[in-house]
């Protein structure tokens, strides 16, 4: 396929201007052609001026024909299979499998929704009906459902260049909302983004949508990305990335004339806890699956655990150590999320008291070397540095003496992606004390297993409290993922002609309706 490196403006692409940038293989260290070209403030306004124009008539599409463009735009993508995998490669240094893995989750995600919104229930319609006789003051009738926020912003994630990317969770949701989409593509895999954004640009208009439905600009900065958020006519943020990124996002939006919500997932640690009897039990097969969880392409998955607390047994430490030793350095994503890599773990082995299980080395450019610390559960609960997320095959083993320890450890964390309890049946059924801790810590409680890992499906909440997410009460994963770019409308006294079809007294769409307090097909 012959990239342009020009940004999407609608159906048109933008010019030539003076600021380029080249992608490079984080494998080679090659410059990949071509060029691409930083969009202007002229052609972002003149994007989110079109999504602006296209939401009026996109958000009243009707559930099937939405469903029928996001089926269109999976159809493209895979398609396009034979481009995209050897461009992902390239530029992310992933192996061929989880480029087509990774594939299959984006058109799978685009197929979820369109079955969500073709079923229809989602838009949580509720019916009360008028009472005119009651006493002292009439009913009226008032029902309600969600709608379309308007044009969406979309940030890039670095670690997924296609499942959290251009046509991704967060603009798969957003799209089957009916919001228009504005996407901003992360520099470091711009060439795979402008294959999908050529699928997404053919969809729209093969199903004939408005033509601001999608954008897509290039920008190697991060004053394009500010001008985007500060743009009025947009009225919501999708992000992946970084706590610094999501916080400068955050305070950007709420700094606006009018504030709008900011949908950022940032950092976690995913803590595991790991009960004695199961350490006892199984401890080396739990030390073997945490070295493969951490280590699971290189580290950079946001569920990676980044936190091992338990009363630690010679057996676990001793296979932990041998696990690691084991594991090849590998290449990473790109240079700056290496150099961050090295830094943050750098910091923290400089911290009292944590101690180092087993590093790998490696002097190979851009690549890491796997590492497995160790320290107490006072070290841990008196320092926060040691509640920090590295992003990267590492992990940090915090011995917990006693079961107070623990409980006391597990208070101390932030909000997080995933918490994770390891026990044998008669220990689990006495740890709801523990349970309830991490509930209120993370998005996602797992048993006997690993977070890495996230199921595509309508139980999926891939979210938590801050910093794990900016809206701990969103799912960035899943069919809920949907609500984050709607809100509630009621219609009160509305004649049933006047009501949007899912309100109508006919139910003509045939969905689930509270109806006076009863749920009714």
């Amino acid at each position: 396929m012959n990239l342009t490196g020009h940004s999407f403006i609608g159906s048109s692409r933008a010019s030539d201007s003076n600021t380029t940038f080249q992608v490079t293989n984080p494998a080679t260290g090659q410059l990949l052609e071509p060029a691409f070209h930083s969009a202007s403030t002229d052609d972002l306004k003149k994007a989110v001026s079109l999504a602006t124009e296209a939401f009026q008539t996109y958000s009243q599409t009707d559930s099937k024909t939405r469903s029928n463009f996001l089926r269109t735009i999976s159809e493209k993508i895979n398609a396009a299979g034979p481009d995209i995998t050897p461009r992902m490669m390239a530029e992310s240094g992933l192996p061929e499998p989880r480029c087509e893995g990774e594939r299959g989750r984006t058109v799978g995600q685009l197929n979820m929704f369109a079955d969500l919104i073709e079923e229809g229930s989602w838009v949580d319609a509720r019916i009360e009906t008028a009472n005119l006789d009651r006493s002292p003051i009439p009913k009226p009738d008032l029902r309600s459902m969600r709608r379309p926020l308007g044009p969406v912003a979309v940030f890039c994630a670095s670690n997924f260049p296609l499942a959290f990317s251009v046509a991704g969770g967060d603009t798969a949701s957003a799209l089957a909302a009916g919001c228009p989409v504005v996407v901003r593509a992360h520099a470091a895999h711009a060439g795979t983004a402008e294959i999908i954004a050529i699928a997404i640009q053919a969809a729209v208009a093969e199903c004939e949508m408005p033509e601001g439905t999608f954008s897509l600009v290039f920008d190697s900065g991060i004053e394009l990305g500010a001008a985007l958020v500060a743009n009025s006519d947009i009225k919501a943020i999708g992000f992946t990335g970084s706590r610094a990124g999501g916080r400068a996002l955050m305070d950007a939006a709420a700094a606006r004339p009018e504030p709008i919500p900011v949908f950022a997932e940032m950092s976690s640690v995913n803590p595991i806890f790991i009960l004695p009897g199961a350490m006892a039990e199984r401890g080396e097969a739990i030390a073997q699956g945490l070295v493969g969880s951490v280590t699971l392409g290189a580290g950079q998955f946001c569920t990676c655990p980044g936190l091992v607390f338990g009363n630690v047994s010679e057996t676990f430490e001793s296979t932990l150590k041998s696990g690691f030793s084991e594991i090849t350095p590998a290449t990473m994503l790109h240079s700056g999320i290496h150099q961050n890599f090295v830094k943050g773990l750098t910091n923290l082995q400089s911290q009292d008291g944590v101690g180092t299980i087993e590093q790998v080395e490696s002097k190979e450019a851009n690549k890491a070397g796997a590492a497995i610390l160790k320290a107490s559960a006072s070290q841990f609960i008196n320092n926060p540095k040691l509640n920090e997320e590295i992003f990267g095959p590492s992990s940090l083993v915090i011995d917990c003496s006693s079961r107070d320890e623990m409980l006391a450890a597990a208070s101390k964390l932030e909000g997080q992606l995933t918490a994770t309890i390891h026990g044998t049946d008669e220990e689990l059924s006495e740890a709801g004390d523990l349970v309830q801790i991490l509930e209120q810590k993370a998005g996602r409680v797992i048993i006997n297993s690993f977070p890495t890992g996230v199921e595509v499906n309508s139980s999926m909440v891939h979210g938590g409290p801050y910093p794990a997410t900016s809206d701990g009460a969103s799912t960035s994963v899943g069919t809920g993922a949907i609500l984050r770019y709607t809100r509630p409308v009621s219609y009160q006294g509305f004649p049933d002609f006047g009501l949007p079809a899912e309100l109508q007294n006919a139910n003509p769409l045939g969905i689930a309706r509270l109806v006076d307090g009863k749920l009714e097909h």
